[in-house]
């Protein structure tokens, strides 16, 4: 089977198959003429005949409305109604109140809880003029979740304010409707949770996921579904009509996963903990919690960045989690049940891939994911599975030509040019590429105090340009970003493995007549050192060498 990364498809021989399926997906709806004051404006005179009664008593009167007619449904209709304090998890409340009826569609729980939401300000002027502008800070307002039971999505909640112009965020789940079709009744499929923990053709699988992106429609479909039936509570049918209030949909978050299903459960665990040993090590973690942040505006210098970020999570017993924080990109691998490897890509904010956010552009943002998802797998692999070519030792020293300059070669018998090695290799998995000024930030961590306060972004570009000429490192389009190539991954990782572990230890264990005290202690590289040294001696006996004491 042809997979879509390298990962995949060196581990093909013990893989069942894998799948990729949009995961949590999160849309924003908004009425765009009410977003603007004028347009608010207009609005009211369509929906009350004048602006006459245009104050905050009457839009505080219309939220008061919503409020009610929620209670009196749900104590008509016996469904259960939730309050939440701020920031409280409500999820597995909801999950505990799912119908058990299979057939059953419709609203099935309301949960309350206050969070910040755009406000209209009304002042009055004696004059008898007005000035509409938001309420800054943003107040705490109610926010109203509807859980529903979609027959083509499953569970879905809409979030609705309780205040005009009614903001709403819709979340959806691509597994649910995945699960909901009926090419997929074929597959023998077994699903935990969020994910299908057991299937017949991932191939078929993925190519039935891929369709909630291809097809046209679907998303929108199933807001407008419900959306209005939620408003009714803050403006009826005909209230709707007549001042035409219409939502629309932008992409906010979405997860993007893509699930291996290993053969045997214990293949997965030795593979995934010999990935997060050599990536921990390699991608340099420690040192990049911290360095990289992010600048703001002056307008926004209270805000929070979440920078850069790699750590690896273990919330429950023999449960560990992979994550890399980007600004507002995260990706995450993970195993999931018995046999299931999962690998996401979380856009927090769909601004950052900057891209056209609208639903009808769904497709080239889950394009977008794709792309970085390959490169996460890809740049995985090349960080535990490395080759190094015949020559490769040489053509790293001998000097190149970039266009009409000629540059010096890499002597990896240098401290400067390992540690730009070294940084290129953990800034590789940065989405989007890195700069000469990241190269240079991390680089004076790993130099001398006398050289790390010489060494700028203009070294670490000359630096950079070498390793360009070596087809290490490449320009990302006309950008001034670079990224680590492929060859490079696999060179870099060979080399730094050879220079900084391999040969130093068997040069140390060269001369020693005793290593451990107890052989049976030693882990299993220790006891292949010891291999491989008496092999050396026999082989310098030969020769005729004699190690010096």
């Amino acid at each position: 089977m042809k997979h879509k990364d390298k990962l995949c498809n060196h581990y093909n021989e013990i893989l069942d198959g894998t799948y990729d399926c949009i995961d949590r997906l999160v849309l924003n709806g908004y009425f765009s003429q009410g977003c603007s004051p004028g347009g608010f404006r207009t609005w009211f005179r369509a929906f009350k005949g004048s602006d006459k009664d245009l104050n905050n008593a009457t839009l505080m009167r219309m939220a008061g409305r919503f409020s009610r007619r929620i209670n009196a449904f749900c104590k008509k209709r016996n469904i259960p109604l939730h309050y939440f304090k701020t920031g409280e998890r409500k999820h597995e409340k909801a999950e505990e109140l799912l119908p058990t009826d299979k057939n059953f569609t419709g609203i099935f729980a309301i949960f309350v809880a206050r969070a910040p939401g755009s406000v209209w300000d009304i002042k009055e002027f004696d004059n008898g003029k007005i000035d509409i502008r938001k309420k800054k800070p943003l107040p705490f307002i109610n926010h109203y979740y509807f859980h529903i039971i979609d027959k083509k999505w499953g569970h879905i909640t809409i979030k609705m304010a309780g205040h005009p112009p009614f903001g709403t965020q819709i979340m959806l789940n691509g597994h649910e409707w995945v699960e909901r079709r009926k090419a997929v009744q074929k597959l023998s499929i077994i699903k935990e949770g969020n994910c299908f923990t057991s299937f017949s053709s991932g191939e078929a699988l993925s190519r039935i996921a891929d369709t909630l992106s291809i097809q046209k429609g679907q998303l929108e479909s199933v807001c407008n579904r419900w959306i209005y039936k939620c408003l009714w509570f803050g403006l009826d049918k005909e209230e709707q009509e007549r001042s035409g209030f219409r939502y629309q949909y932008s992409i906010y978050q979405v997860e993007y996963s893509r699930n291996l299903l290993f053969k045997r459960g214990t293949q997965l665990d030795q593979m995934y903990q010999n990935l997060i040993t050599l990536s921990r090590e390699r991608l340099d973690i420690k040192r990049l919690k911290t360095i990289f942040g992010r600048k703001y505006r002056p307008h926004n210098r209270k805000q929070k960045g979440s920078g850069f970020e790699i750590r690896i999570e273990r919330p429950d017993y023999n449960l560990t989690i992979f994550k890399i924080h980007f600004g507002k990109l995260t990706l995450k691998l993970y195993d999931k049940g018995e046999r299931v490897l999962r690998a996401e890509v979380v856009v927090h904010n769909a601004k950052e891939l900057k891209c056209k956010r609208s639903v009808t552009n769904f497709m080239e943002i889950v394009s977008k994911l794709r792309v970085i998802m390959n490169s996460f797998m890809d740049n995985l692999c090349y960080t535990h599975v490395s080759l190094l070519k015949d020559g490769s030792f040489e053509q790293l020293t001998n000097p190149s030509q970039k266009g009409k300059q000629r540059l010096a070669g890499v002597d990896i018998n240098k401290r400067r040019n390992l540690a730009i090695m070294e940084c290129v290799l953990a800034l590789a998995i940065k989405p989007n590429g890195y700069t000469a000024k990241d190269i240079a930030t991390l680089m004076k961590e790993k130099l001398n105090k006398k050289e790390a306060t010489v060494y700028s972004s203009i070294k670490a570009a000359y630096d950079i340009k070498k390793l360009r000429g070596k087809g290490l490192v490449e320009k990302t389009g006309k950008s001034r970003k670079y990224k680590t190539t492929k060859r490079g991954m696999e060179t870099i990782i060979a080399v730094l493995s050879l220079t900084q572990k391999t040969i130093p230890a068997i040069l140390s264990s060269i001369n020693k007549d005793v290593l451990a005290k107890n052989p049976e202690e030693m882990c299993e590289i220790d006891k292949l050192y010891i291999n491989i040294r008496e092999e050396i001696k026999a082989i310098n006996q030969c020769y005729g060498i004699k190690a010096s004491a």
